[in-house]
């Protein structure tokens, strides 16, 4: 038995040395065959980007995640808080919204957002994917699933913007209005935060998942919108409670799950950075929402299911632009100061200017981005287990964030004016009286949501 095992054992380490020469010819050959390559043809070689199957399969996972965000999350969260009479018509404008920006995304969104680089503002490129296949590789994913990836940020941003308008928006006023937001307003704050060449992108703006992009953007949007809209029929005297706050809470969740691949997705590949992202996303949104009832009870009220889910949002929103921009605890810090602040915009500011935002989408996206978008310089700081370098001072980067803030502010606004007037010269705002009395979901549409 012994002998027959060391026989095996010696043919095995006869076999494998056998083996070892012939690799060590072909080793030497290949290598002969690499120095008869000119030295410009072998760097180029070696440059050729190649897709990574485990970036790309987190790719298209996060991507997925993304669009459970808009349908089903974002449509059922802002149905359950509209009357019962609007919850298919509010739906179905967060589902329409969301499909056209897709239509445009590919048709322009992505060439004048990703196109050939060098403007500040704007990238007019290549329209309908043109140049674009199976084969075109960014960074280690391929090309396609950055452009899905990047569609579905389009789209759940042109959505976010209605919560400001919701029960008594035209569906086709809401229609010409987010095709030309889309356009004059998204396309380029993308551009001008996360393309080479863009404005923000090179002033150094710290901006990982879309604070500006997406929140400040369609937060600010709502806002001007809701004011240019005007005020719902009866509102602020008539009680106008949400219908269903188990929708709500549903949509909530959903929400809460997509956004991990909102935030951590933003990596681009799966690696180090994105886990920093999905650990943040966690504990920002955690304490967020523990802060917006903690700060309901100090107020005298009883901490509400409605408040957990205003604080799981601007948790979200907070982290948003930090996510791979901060440590867990600046994270935590972050997420619990943005709930507070937006309480505040939600439940003070709101009731004292008397705009009537219907689902708060500035009070959350707008002010929480604002904050969180702002605060993401203080939480790169290494000094608070940022990632950012042993010698990063504060300051200036604080005086960056502002401003691509400002910057944001001001460019929502007189795009989102633009986008409305034109709606408006096009289809008409408003529904009639009649119809926002007897509600959008019968007035819009021909159908309700609840046949009892």
């Amino acid at each position: 038995m012994e002998m027959g095992v060391m026989k095996m054992s010696m043919m095995k380490g006869s076999s494998m040395s056998v083996s070892r020469k012939i690799l060590g010819a072909a080793g030497a050959f290949g290598g002969a065959l690499m120095a008869s390559v000119p030295a410009w043809a072998q760097e180029a070689a070696a440059e050729v980007p190649t897709v990574n199957s485990g970036d790309n399969a987190w790719m298209m996972t996060s991507t997925i995640l993304v669009f459970l965000m808009i349908l089903p999350g974002l449509a059922l969260f802002y149905g359950g808080l509209t009357r019962s009479k609007n919850m298919l018509s509010t739906m179905t404008q967060v589902g329409a919204a969301a499909a056209l920006a897709m239509l445009i995304w590919v048709m322009w969104g992505y060439s004048t957002t990703f196109g050939p680089q060098g403007n500040s503002f704007f990238a007019w490129g290549n329209y309908f994917l043109s140049g674009i296949t199976p084969d075109s590789v960014s960074g280690s994913i391929s090309e396609y699933v950055f452009v899905c990836f990047q569609m579905t940020f389009a789209a759940i941003t042109a959505a976010l913007v209605l919560g400001g308008v919701v029960e008594r928006l035209k569906f086709s006023a809401m229609m010409v209005f987010t095709a030309v937001w889309l356009t004059i307003v998204y396309f380029p704050i993308a551009h001008m935060v996360w393309a080479s060449g863009g404005l923000f992108f090179d002033m150094g703006a710290l901006d990982f998942a879309g604070g500006t992009v997406v929140h400040i953007n369609a937060g600010v949007s709502a806002l001007v919108a809701c004011i240019l809209l005007g005020k719902r029929l009866g509102y602020p005297k008539e009680p106008m409670p949400p219908h269903s706050l188990t929708l709500t809470m549903v949509g909530t969740g959903l929400l809460w799950v997509g956004w991990f691949g909102f935030n951590a997705g933003s990596a681009l590949a799966a690696n180090g950075t994105a886990a920093l992202a999905m650990i943040n996303t966690f504990v920002a949104t955690a304490a967020g929402a523990l802060a917006w009832m903690v700060v309901e009870k100090i107020s005298g009220h009883k901490p509400s299911s409605l408040g957990y889910c205003s604080g799981v949002i601007a948790g979200l929103v907070a982290i948003t632009p930090a996510a791979g921009n901060s440590g867990p605890f600046g994270a935590i810090v972050l997420g619990a100061v943005t709930s507070l602040v937006c309480f505040i915009a939600v439940a003070k500011i709101k009731p004292a200017l008397g705009y009537d935002d219907s689902l708060d989408a500035f009070g959350i996206h707008g002010v929480g981005g604002m904050v969180g978008a702002i605060g993401t310089a203080i939480v790169y700081s290494p000094s608070l287990g940022g990632p950012g370098a042993a010698d990063y001072v504060i300051l200036p980067q604080l005086i960056t964030q502002i401003s691509a803030t400002v910057t944001t502010i001001i460019w929502a606004s007189i795009g989102t004016a633009v986008a409305i007037f034109v709606a408006k010269a096009l289809t008409g705002l408003r529904v009639t009286p009649e119809v926002e009395q007897s509600g959008l979901d019968l007035g819009e549409h021909g159908e309700r949501a609840y046949n009892n």
